[in-house]
């Protein structure tokens, strides 16, 4: 099995059984959460923000496909990006596996995983999150 990294160390984490969460925080002045994690509350302006693991599970607010690459992208294109919501009532800017869009609906119920952005000039999978 190759060796994998992840796109970015900070914004979510891959549990030894593989299920993925995305890393946010929790306010401890006002109880809302943010993502991504912020020393600063966006809601309050309190700065006591503890590190929490956002739900796995979430709902399609909005969605399009991006079918031209983005400038540096090495992964395949069609894929899937919109928006989720998640119980903590948060709206995440994300990733989605399904690419095509006619196959999505508003509410549609979707589950945070981690996917192959693409390999790197090491060999090793670079990982990202999704929801599909």
């Amino acid at each position: 099995m190759a060796a994998s990294v992840p796109v970015v160390d900070f914004m979510f984490t891959v549990d030894a059984d593989g299920s993925a969460h995305l890393v946010g925080g929790r306010c401890t002045n006002c109880g809302r959460h943010q993502f991504p994690r912020s020393s600063v509350c966006p809601y309050c302006g309190g700065d006591d923000v503890a590190e929490a693991l956002l739900s796995q599970d979430g709902t399609v607010w909005a969605w399009t496909a991006v079918t031209a690459a983005p400038p540096g992208y090495r992964g395949e294109v069609p894929y899937g990006f919109g928006v989720v919501e998640l119980p903590e009532g948060l709206r995440v800017i994300t990733r989605l596996t399904e690419p095509d869009p006619s196959k999505l609906r508003s509410g549609q119920r979707v589950r945070l995983q981690t996917v192959v952005l693409h390999t790197d000039d090491e060999g090793r999978d670079v990982l990202m999150w999704a929801f599909g």
